[in-house]
């Protein structure tokens, strides 16, 4: 099966990145960071992910970045991304400094991947004025992964991260035609208030087929698996197949991803809150109660 072979061959290249019950890690993905345009699903929630990955930077945690970190399928030139984003891209800077970031491409910005490559930072960094050449720097840096592996120093038991769009054949082999498409077509009618019918986040029946794909191959190869793609959060009981999404950062009531901690796991959400003088404030909710890493491996 098409979506079997692509899920274990990324696996099976995977670089694996050591933790223990001491690490604190935060996993996001699909933020879809825009041009600033009302097309940039991003924009409206900037701020709270800003106060969101702030408190993670204050607190030690490392940042993994589960794919669609950038929509380069709509925006064919990541500098008007980091220009319109520069507070944002300036904290994750500084997680790169610290050695406290990875990245996984998806399919809106597997573009990623060649960046390391010379001809891609000469291209990139003469956009840059010099108030952004730290952040571009920092950035190319940065080792794009498909896929990374979680690896416990003391139990060897293993984490596996992948964006998920290996287990959906269109947005994996065809994603060329894909971009060409929402670039093209679906990005002007999306201004008009339609929805992309391909989308995997927004079509539901597509949804549940590549949830499915990968449940399915969750159970085959025993294996704990944390993705993102669908934009659905999901965060199994103790003895369901070792299935977890982070969800998204671009859903109307906020943001979500999945925190390790102390030995534990948990889904948050990030959100817009009022105190009861009528003031705003960003903050953060378990929606689901912690749950300790090593239950899920027995």
């Amino acid at each position: 099966m098409y979506e079997f072979m692509r899920l274990s061959e990324v696996f099976q290249s995977a670089e694996e990145i050591p933790f223990d019950d001491s690490s604190k890690i935060i996993l996001m993905s699909d933020c879809h960071r825009g041009d600033g345009s009302w097309a940039d699903n991003f924009s409206k929630n900037e701020n709270i992910y800003y106060a969101a990955l702030t408190h993670y930077y204050r607190n030690n945690y490392t940042y993994i970045e589960l794919g669609d970190g950038d929509e380069l399928w709509e925006n064919n030139d990541i500098c008007e991304i980091i220009s319109q984003h520069r507070d944002v891209f300036s904290l994750l800077t500084k997680f790169i400094e610290d050695g406290r970031a990875y990245f996984v491409y998806g399919n809106h910005d597997i573009e990623k991947k060649k960046y390391a490559s010379r001809t891609a930072k000469r291209r990139y960094y003469r956009h840059f004025e010099d108030g952004d050449i730290r952040n571009i720097n920092s950035f190319y840096k940065i080792k794009v992964h498909e896929g990374l592996i979680l690896r416990h120093r003391v139990t060897g038991d293993k984490i596996f991260l992948v964006h998920g769009h290996q287990a959906d054949f269109s947005n994996d082999r065809l994603w060329m035609i894909g971009r060409f498409l929402v670039r093209h077509f679906w990005r002007p009618i999306e201004l008009l208030g339609f929805r992309d019918p391909t989308s995997a986040s927004k079509n539901l029946g597509k949804k549940a087929s590549v949830v499915n794909k990968i449940v399915d191959w969750v159970k085959s190869n025993n294996q704990m698996i944390i993705a993102g793609h669908t934009h659905r959060p999901a965060f199994p009981a103790v003895g369901q197949p070792p299935y977890f999404n982070d969800g998204c950062c671009v859903n109307p009531y906020g943001i979500t991803g999945i925190e390790i901690a102390d030995g534990k796991i948990v889904l948050v959400k990030w959100s817009l809150k009022t105190k009861d003088d009528g003031t705003l404030y960003v903050g953060r909710d378990e929606m689901e109660k912690p749950v300790k890493l090593k239950e899920y491996f027995k």
